[in-house]
């Protein structure tokens, strides 16, 4: 794969925010999705409560105007860091970054953005009491980050639903770590999931493409049936409601949050643990299916602001559209579902961002793959730097819906930045109390050493939606 490939597969799975609202050429006889986008765009940012936050919001002010940045990072394990002096990035929906939110001057300290305030004092403490780790015990620490003259200014938000033809690529580059009988069987299970749920697929495809009107009561069991056959449908699941929550609450909370310009994280934080209290310990968004009978009840002790009724009618609509733009190949229209070739590599023509996100998932436990599983995502990571670095991206952040979460770029090269360990005072803001001589290493933690698989120490995982 030559780099001009990779840097267009990696443009592809950003969100540039600062060019949506200025109109393009008439892409409709190249992309059939492209009027459902548009009026996507202009459904969400005009005609929702919190809809203006997705282009004017404190963060995107912060990236675009500020030389100097303040980020927050939540640790489980400050002594063992200190001891060995290096910060390792982790995966997830920042790829391979140091995890973070951000920070807004107050003072003499920082206030906390309401993501990293539910992180440190709800979700981390969690966390570590579910893992049972003695003596372990959140900390923040304060980065400080000092943007170069250089630095890309636009707003290049990464969206991990838009890496499953990026994670396609790259298993064909790696597959031959498997046996000829593991990689048969690999396409086999593949195949049988994506076979075994041609109903919600084409159930999406035909609410998306010909505007077909479904009971949004029968449109979620049948994702409800089809989510663990395609794992991939629970993230989608999961950040269309948080998405529709965020929108859409007009809570006293929310409006506060609002005036600060910020989406309201507590929302999908309180929904997520709620329903799935096991995921403090082990986050696996695979598993988030709300059982369609309970979500009333759910989004009513959630956010007693937003309609039930019409929020299933949006994720109706909303989750069919997902699917056919973040699994179905650009440009193509699967039809004929019973006349459909099941081979595999006829399939990846149509299907093969769905392909490339079910393969990912899959080789986390399949056969000898997950020994070698560090190098599929530090392989993805280096990609990712490397089209980082080119734009001279030093902090990303989450694309998928600007909540706050943000990420540094370890491998930036001559990254300049301070960090401290901090403390609170009696108003919540943060105060640095002691600089650490900490350095940011360019290298995945392995997944198997996280707190999330064992307890042998490592950096965890990051804390947040993915």
């Amino acid at each position: 794969m030559d780099f001009l490939d990779t840097y267009q597969e990696w443009a592809d799975a950003h969100v540039f925010f600062d060019t949506a609202l200025i109109p393009g050429p008439a892409r409709h006889s190249i992309d059939p999705l492209a009027a459902r986008t548009a009026a996507w765009e202009s459904r969400l940012v005009q005609h929702t409560p919190n809809g203006h936050l997705l282009r004017g919001n404190a963060l995107f002010r912060t990236l675009t105007n500020e030389r100097t940045l303040h980020l927050l990072h939540v640790t489980h394990a400050l002594e063992e860091i200190s001891e060995h002096g290096v910060l390792h990035p982790s995966g997830g929906c920042l790829v391979g970054s140091i995890y973070c939110a951000p920070l807004t001057p107050a003072g003499s300290g920082f206030r906390m953005h309401n993501l990293g305030a539910y992180v440190l004092d709800k979700e981390a403490p969690a966390f570590v009491a579910k893992t049972g780790a003695p003596g372990r015990r959140p900390t923040p620490l304060i980065f400080e980050i000092t943007l170069p003259a250089q630095a890309y200014r636009g707003l290049a938000g990464i969206d991990y639903l838009r890496l499953g033809s990026i994670h396609l690529r790259i298993y064909s580059r790696l597959e031959y770590l498997l046996s000829k009988a593991e990689r048969h069987r690999l396409r086999e299970t593949v195949l049988s999931r994506t076979k075994n749920s041609t109903t919600f697929l084409a159930l999406a495809a035909a609410i998306t493409y010909e505007g077909a009107r479904v009971r949004p009561e029968s449109f979620l069991r049948v994702l409800d049936e089809a989510i663990p056959r395609l794992p991939i449908l629970g993230y989608l699941y999961f950040e269309a409601l948080a998405e529709y929550l965020m929108l859409h609450s007009t809570s006293p909370q929310t409006m506060q949050r609002a005036e600060a310009g910020e989406f309201n994280n507590w929302l999908y934080k309180d929904m997520l643990f709620a329903s799935f209290p096991h995921m403090a310990g082990k986050f696996d968004l695979a598993k988030f299916r709300p059982s369609p009978g309970d979500l009333d009840a759910l989004l009513a002790r959630i956010d007693p602001s937003v309609d039930a009724s019409h929020a299933r009618s949006y994720l109706s609509e909303r989750i069919s559209y997902l699917a056919a733009a973040r699994l179905f190949t650009p440009g193509q229209v699967p039809e004929a579902w019973h006349h459909r070739r099941w081979e595999f590599d006829s399939l990846t023509h149509q299907l093969g961002p769905l392909l490339g996100h079910l393969i990912h998932r899959e080789l986390r436990t399949f056969g000898r793959y997950p020994d070698f599983y560090f190098y599929y995502d530090q392989h993805k990571a280096l990609q990712a730097w490397n089209y980082w670095n080119h734009m001279d991206i030093v902090v990303p952040f989450n694309g998928t819906f600007p909540k706050g979460e943000v990420g540094i770029n370890p491998a930036y090269p001559d990254l300049q930045y301070r960090v401290w360990r901090a403390e609170r005072d009696e108003a919540g803001h943060l105060h640095p109390a002691e600089e650490l001589a900490l350095t940011i290493a360019p290298r995945l933690v392995d997944i198997k050493h996280t707190l999330m698989r064992n307890n042998k120490w490592a950096e965890p995982a990051e804390p947040a939606s993915v």
